[in-house]
């Protein structure tokens, strides 16, 4: 595996080159299904970040990618999904011990990371102004060019699908790009420089690196050398960046979470609302930011939804990443004491679970697969973000009723509609505040743009939307 993996510890990915933390400084990366040791991480300090500044830099000044064809570009990008494939066996089952996610989820995220190089490979030499018409005498077009130096902190929950969600239509339009990886699982995101390596990347256009975020990711954005920011987290880490970012008035593309409402009606098919429930609230042991968090459901159907919403929970199998369970752990001791905290308090102001509701006391850190019921749409658990495996649900009795609970809260990021019609289901999608909205199971891929309203975000990643937030717009006119 290169110089990329050697005696457990976990390089940086600078310029092309592996290289140790500064001072030789280093973080312990423990495998949440059993609190064992996986590994270590050599952690970047002020005098690698400023060596990889420089680079990137460099890089984009002398067109290492924005001078390079198009049609190479997009070659180049190929070139890179086919080598993320090539190490995605040994890449996901290091992603499952260290976030503690399934092995299968962990292939499928190597997978959609290939899937977003490839997407946007084909899309490097389709970057196309216009030309505005004023008259026979007179030339007016536009034209987009790359930012130059985009600086991209990558969350924990999907940490290489959504590096590559970034990463890729960053490279195809341009840009120089350092990425800061999550301190809690940073080892398979510095793997996919293994990719970028064998793929022939040019020295400095990418680095990879490790670090805490509230040390090298604060550096990252302050810094006047960075020309565009990339976040995905949550909202009080964004607002900081953001605050950071209006001094040198750097642009930023933010991805923030959200409390995702689900709504389904008297004539939903229950069938495809449990479907959904499985893989929209416990998949990844529900740390998604477009989870199914909160479900509203038609009074008329409201009992036999939390009765086989309970069934679901209760059902699920529980265990290790490995062993591919229903149910894994969340990535963190801190992690669990949140879902657990905010879950009693919930019990004690009147819900009810009608499953799980506390941690299961076994190795790892595991949260029972939670159902709360009649749960009032004010309280903090259906307002706030809780980021594991705990569903929220709440009936109602109208149309107008349900519109209105699922817009009652600062977020925006996704929602869901279950209903037998057409109409309604159009209606609804169309009155939800929400960047994303999902109809009867519906799902997303790398062509859908990604990204919220409110307090969920600003701007889009995913689809030809993404590209354009790594592109600055330029009009030439001329007699």
């Amino acid at each position: 595996m290169s110089a990329f993996l050697k005696d457990g510890l976990a390089r940086n990915y600078l310029a092309g080159a592996w290289v140790e933390g500064d001072g030789g400084a280093r973080i312990a990366v423990e495998d949440p299904g059993n609190g064992q040791h996986v590994g270590d991480c050599a952690l970047a300090g002020e005098e690698t970040l400023a060596k990889a500044l420089e680079a990137a830099r460099a890089s984009f000044e002398r067109g290492d990618l924005s001078a390079m064809k198009p049609a190479r570009r997009g070659q180049l990008m190929q070139r890179i999904a086919a080598e993320i494939r090539g190490i995605a066996d040994e890449g996901a089952e290091l992603l499952c011990r260290e976030s503690g996610k399934s092995l299968s989820a962990a292939h499928d995220e190597f997978e959609e990371a290939a899937q977003y190089f490839e997407y946007y490979g084909g899309m490097a030499d389709k970057i196309e102004g216009k030309s505005i018409p004023l008259g026979p005498d007179y030339a007016d077009y536009t034209v987009y060019e790359p930012y130059g130096v985009s600086a991209q902190i990558v969350p924990w929950n999907f940490p290489v699908s959504i590096a590559a969600r970034s990463l890729a239509p960053a490279m195809a339009a341009g840009n120089s790009v350092i990425i800061k990886s999550p301190e809690l699982d940073p080892m398979a995101l510095a793997m996919l420089g293994v990719a970028l390596e064998r793929a022939g990347v040019p020295a400095g256009a990418v680095s990879i690196l490790n670090g805490i975020g509230a040390e090298l990711g604060a550096r990252l954005v302050e810094s006047p050398a960075v020309d565009q920011i990339v976040f995905t987290g949550s909202v009080p880490t964004g607002q900081a960046i953001l605050r950071a970012a209006a001094n040198p008035v750097t642009p930023a593309l933010m991805e923030l979470g959200g409390k995702s409402a689900a709504v389904a009606f008297e004539d939903a098919n229950l069938d495809t609302l449990m479907s959904s429930l499985q893989s929209g609230i416990f998949y990844n042991a529900g740390q998604v930011c477009s989870a199914m968090s909160r479900v509203l459901v038609h009074r008329s159907i409201y009992g036999e939804a939390v009765e086989r919403a309970a069934a679901l929970a209760n059902g699920l199998s529980v265990g290790h990443g490995l062993e591919n369970p229903g149910l894994t752990p969340v990535i963190s001791a801190r992690q669990l004491d949140g879902i657990e905290t905010l879950t009693a308090t919930a019990r004690q102001s009147g819900a009810r679970a009608a499953s799980g509701g506390a941690r299961l006391e076994r190795e790892g850190y595991f949260m029972a697969p939670t159902i709360l019921a009649d749960v009032d749409p004010a309280a903090r658990v259906a307002q706030e973000e809780i980021f594991g495996p705990v569903l929220v649900m709440i009936p109602f009795d109208s149309e107008e009723e349900a519109i209105a609970i699922a817009n009652d809260t600062p977020y925006g990021l996704s929602a869901y509609v279950q209903t037998g019609d057409s109409a309604r289901a159009a209606r609804v999608a169309r009155a939800l505040q929400s960047g994303m909205v999902n109809v009867n199971g519906a799902f997303l891929a790398a062509g859908s743009p990604f990204g919220g309203v409110k307090m969920s975000g600003i701007g889009r990643e995913g689809g030809r939307e993404g590209i354009l937030e790594f592109l600055e717009t330029k009009v030439i006119a001329a007699p």
